[in-house]
């Protein structure tokens, strides 16, 4: 998938006739270009879809890794949203965390000794494989959010409707979190553009409002928000134009203005 206006990677790809090169001509946003893709995933009979963003660097043995645990879930009559992989970002040294709700806390799921997988609320799209049968029940992403906790909100509907996530621990990928990276009390944050930050605070906002989402969650992502308003306005560079998109995104999601800013 090209979701840009340019034509750079017709020209690379040029002479890879196993690559088919879907080129969208502008930025639609990030659902939009992930359902284009899933539904000619489906047309051609595929029996899975591995997300992928362009700055993820999978391991070799990656989606062997993945396809092993659907399968091995699928066989014991789990209905799988999708298994994804233990992801890092250089910058940060250290490999995210798969995560879950436990009460009013977001806990990590940490591995044991016997672990291969563990069930997760949520995966990041990136790395993410799902069998294509799951759309059919979960449905596609949702085009308004254009970007930015377009994962967040699948993975929780999924899990609404009876399927689940898992993160593989033997599977690995590289990945860019961020523009940039802040140190702050011992800890690297990452820091978004403002205007990712718009779509991050007007699409968490819409998703608080959605009648499905238990209100555990609505009470977490809300108190999340809280603490990243007061962090990206006081403590990033040039807080003040964070502030102000964050802002906008706020009341855009209260009165449901979404797709491209």
């Amino acid at each position: 998938m090209d979701n840009g206006p340019h034509d750079d990677l017709a020209l690379i790809l040029k002479d890879q006739p196993d690559i088919e090169l879907i080129a969208l001509g502008e930025n639609f946003g990030i659902a939009k270009a992930q359902n284009v893709g899933i539904e000619r995933a489906k047309e051609i009979g595929s029996d899975y879809v591995l997300l992928l963003d362009q700055d993820s660097i999978p391991a070799p043995n990656m989606v062997a890794e993945l396809l092993n645990v659907a399968k091995t879930l699928a066989a014991k009559g789990i209905h799988v949203a999708g298994v994804g992989p233990s992801y890092i970002d250089a910058r940060q040294g250290e490999a995210a965390a798969f995560v879950y709700l436990d009460g009013l806390k977001l806990k990590r799921r940490e591995r044991k000794p016997l672990d291969a997988f563990v069930e997760t609320d949520f995966l990041i799209a990136s790395g993410c494989l799902t069998p294509i049968e799951s759309f059919d029940a979960v449905g596609l992403m949702d085009e308004g959010m254009f970007i930015d906790y377009v994962d967040i909100e699948w993975g929780l509907r999924a899990r609404e409707k009876g399927y689940y996530c898992f993160g593989v621990f033997d599977a690995k990928m590289e990945h860019t979190l961020g523009d940039q990276w802040i140190k702050f009390r011992g800890r690297r944050i990452p820091v978004h553009s403002p205007l990712r930050h718009y779509y991050h605070f007007r699409n968490a906002v819409w998703l608080c409002r959605r009648p499905w989402l238990s209100f555990s969650w609505k009470i977490v992502l809300l108190w999340r928000l809280i603490r990243q308003y007061l962090f990206f306005t006081f403590f990033v560079p040039h807080g003040m134009r964070h502030a102000k998109m964050m802002t906008l995104g706020l009341w855009h999601g209260v009165i449901n203005r979404m797709g491209r800013k």
